[in-house]
């Protein structure tokens, strides 16, 4: 006579796709709940920057990287989008569990550590997706924008919002208060985002400040995006790959394995 499974053993094969599933449909509900604020905000403020931008100096400044300044700008913002609302999908979600108490009701249920990061990021990656097909929309219909290599922006966006995806499980993990959340998201997520080639090219930097650019995973992000929508980059595309996935490992290892000790998030 067979025995029973001993309590605790998963009795649904090697990966718990239900449970999953339901962790990342959770995600995408709690964005898709208010998407006002999650969706409708952000691409207010990236057409706000466009707008300002093109009115500002885009008549006065000459071609960028052979387009007008308009359309360099364009893939940059989209990027830069995307890679704050990933982040705050997956930081926002796991701060509010963590003060409010209730992030045993995620630690509970039989996920493994890898089924809990992919179910995160699903939700993360869904958001940035949501606001970056957006904001191409607006490119392509008003802006008269074509997309010069549709696979590098697709493959750039999911990189992106994996890559800030994981970070935000990082932040989230690490902070105990939203005061640390907010000096994270301030101090380190906003500077990066700005200060890589979002708004120039970095050629008009001095050489020390390009070496320190090359160093930030943000800027392949932005550039490969940018070769995706135009066809030109600062860098190659593949270096881009490279650095982006091997930071995206980088940081999916450590959710990984935080996830497996409970670091910070068990009493």
């Amino acid at each position: 006579m067979a025995s029973h499974a001993e309590m605790g053993t998963r009795r649904f094969g090697a990966v718990n796709w239900l449970g999953m599933y339901t962790l990342a449909e959770r995600e995408v509900r709690r964005f898709m709940a208010v998407w006002q604020q999650t969706l409708g905000a952000p691409l207010i403020t990236a057409g706000l920057f466009l707008a300002i931008f093109s009115l500002a100096i885009g008549p006065h400044r000459g071609d960028v990287m052979g387009v007008p300044y308009v359309q360099f700008l364009a893939p940059g913002l989209l990027m830069m989008t995307l890679i704050q609302n990933s982040f705050a999908n997956t930081s926002s979600s796991i701060m509010v569990a963590k003060v409010q108490g209730n992030i045993v009701d995620t630690l509970m249920p039989p996920l493994s550590p890898l089924e809990m990061l992919l179910g995160y990021l699903a939700g993360g990656i869904g958001r940035g997706m949501f606001v970056a097909v957006a904001i191409m929309l607006v490119m392509i219909l008003f802006l008269g924008m074509g997309v010069a290599h549709p696979v590098w922006v697709l493959v750039f966006v999911v990189l992106g919002g994996a890559l800030m995806g994981a970070l935000g499980i990082v932040g989230a993990i690490f902070a105990n208060k939203f005061d640390q959340m907010a000096a994270i998201t301030n101090f380190i997520i906003t500077p990066l985002t700005f200060l890589s080639g979002t708004f120039y090219s970095i050629e008009v930097l001095p050489k020390s400040v390009q070496i320190m650019t090359h160093a930030n995973p943000v800027f392949y992000l932005i550039d490969g995006a940018r070769y995706g929508v135009i066809g030109t980059s600062d860098t190659s595309p593949w270096v881009g790959l490279v650095v982006v996935l091997a930071y995206t490992m980088g940081v999916c290892g450590l959710c990984w394995y935080w996830f497996k000790k409970g670091f910070r998030m068990k009493a």
